[in-house]
């Protein structure tokens, strides 16, 4: 089992930026190398939705259409850890955001997460 706590949430005005990270950790030296990572989020009365995913080296990621060109995923499997580089925040970015480890290592959908972090909130405001 892999535990995943994110960081870097807040509140920040539209066309503001915000840095979210997501460290992993697990039993036995348990790291998420060899998995894709992506990040999702839920607002208030919606659905949680696909944001991002990366793969487990890190050449090929994947957006939302509705995030593409503002925000960026990466990560450092060295640090055991995924990024989301949130620019030109908009207040329907507004929701906690959730780092995922998937079940396979080429990307994450829902259907393939494997461990979910807590959550973190971002709140935009116009």
């Amino acid at each position: 089992q892999v535990q995943l706590v994110e960081s870097g949430g807040g509140s920040v005005q539209a066309g503001g930026s915000l840095r979210l990270s997501c460290a992993a950790s697990g039993r036995y030296g348990r790291t998420v190398s060899n998995n894709a990572m992506g990040w999702f989020r839920q607002a208030p009365g919606k659905e949680r939705e696909f944001v991002a995913s990366i793969n487990w080296k890190g050449g090929n990621t994947q957006y939302n259409d509705l995030v593409k060109g503002r925000f960026t995923i990466s990560r450092d499997n060295g640090k055991n850890s995924v990024f989301l580089q949130m620019t030109n925040l908009e207040p329907e970015d507004t929701a906690v955001y959730y780092c995922a480890v998937g079940r396979q290592s080429h990307a994450v959908v829902m259907t393939t997460v494997q461990s979910w972090g807590q959550g973190t909130q971002v709140t935009v405001s116009s």
